[in-house]
């Protein structure tokens, strides 16, 4: 299915988890809106894009189980995480319980609110591998005190690649009088999303992985009840609007300044390309054979799994812990030399390579994977 896709033909992509690859089909689609834009730049900007967004913003709704009213769209979760950080309200000497698995971005950036606002991050340390579902529970929530008032946590971790039992910590945090808010950069279009079923209370995810819309397509949810807390982190024509919406959240922070947002409205189109290939059982399939070829890698770097190699805790996404000084080296090296797109990531004292398997990617590719790793141990100190 690779065709499907404008990747380059000697790449061995392995890293559809970091930024996804758009289709042709819904790339085309993105270009049209932005001729449309050119054609008609002051009434796709200023009147009939508030249309367009709103269709796109539905077709979202649906797909993940919301009101599109509760929808905003953001280039990226990490736009979102500061908006919600900038703005929320607690007072110094409040914690906010996290993970010590979360993305470094997010961790960078509520280490400066909290820095900044006299609050305290606890990044509650998560024995690997993880053992079971309990285990993990009872472990996180022993980061919990009398001052914690937030919690946030990855669905889908980005370094290890795990999937967190986000449902259960939500249900439980409601339960103890908590705010939570979910970074599921790597959720939609990868494992069922329903917001109907979930107590987050704030949930952001990007559309551009998975979804496979073109980059800088994401999303913020957040429950009605705290949308009034969200200052704009650029305010514009959406502020004390002359024409508002039925929504003071979508008029805030939906149009701030001239920019092109047609990447958003792919939407429509990405829902349809899935459809349209049973995608759904395109990624089944994808999730299986991850199952099947995971083995392979830990082996060859006489590592264990992260949790139990099962569908509770990997989609499309597998990492395994590697031994190596230079990191950032050995991917270059893997790239340069054996044409592997693929990352291999500092976290904390650690070093994990990830691999993703897409439509297109078969267990040849990652049986090549090995053989380059093989390779360059024979040939260099990089590992071990």
């Amino acid at each position: 299915m690779k065709n499907l896709f404008q990747l380059r033909e000697d790449i061995t992509f392995l890293n559809f988890g970091s930024f996804g690859a758009c289709p042709k089909e819904i790339f085309e689609d993105y270009m049209q809106w932005q001729y449309l834009l050119e054609k008609e730049p002051v009434q796709f900007i200023t009147r009939n894009g508030y249309e367009y967004i709103k269709k796109a913003a539905i077709a979202l709704a649906e797909f993940i189980h919301c009101s599109p009213e509760d929808l905003i769209f953001v280039p990226n979760p990490t736009h979102a995480i500061n908006l919600i950080a900038k703005n929320i309200i607690l007072r110094p000497g409040d914690e906010i319980l996290t993970t010590n698995l979360e993305y470094g971005a997010m961790d960078k950036t509520w280490s400066y609110y909290c820095e900044k606002n006299q609050l305290k991050y606890i990044r509650q340390n998560i024995s690997l591998p993880i053992k079971s579902k309990e285990e993990f529970l009872a472990e996180f929530w022993k980061g919990f005190s009398d001052k914690t008032k937030v919690v946030f946590i990855s669905q889908i971790t980005s370094s290890t690649a795990l999937i967190l039992p986000v449902k259960e910590i939500c249900a439980e945090a409601k339960i103890r009088g908590l705010i939570t808010i979910v970074d599921g950069a790597h959720v939609p279009g990868h494992i069922p999303l329903d917001l109907s079923d979930m107590e987050a209370d704030f949930y952001t995810g990007a559309c551009h992985k998975w979804m496979m819309t073109p980059k800088g397509s994401s999303f913020l949810f957040v429950k009605k009840e705290f949308q009034g807390i969200l200052d704009p982190l650029i305010i514009s024509w959406g502020y004390d609007s002359i024409a508002p919406s039925e929504s003071t959240f979508f008029d805030y922070h939906q149009f701030n300044g001239t920019r092109d947002f047609s990447a958003y409205l792919t939407l429509p189109k990405a829902i349809e390309f899935r459809e349209k290939y049973a995608w759904e059982d395109v990624s089944t399939s994808c999730k299986l054979a991850l199952l099947e070829c995971a083995p392979k890698l830990f082996n060859e770097l006489k590592t264990q799994p992260l949790a139990p190699l099962n569908s509770t805790y990997f989609g499309q996404i597998c990492s395994s812990e590697i031994q190596t000084e230079k990191p950032e080296q050995l991917q270059r090296l893997l790239y340069e030399k054996y044409k592997i797109e693929i990352p291999i990531m500092r976290h904390g004292l650690k070093n994990y390579i990830r691999f993703s398997f897409q439509a297109f990617n078969t267990e040849a590719e990652i049986d090549f994977l090995i053989y380059a790793l093989q390779d360059i141990k024979k040939q260099s100190n990089l590992l071990f």
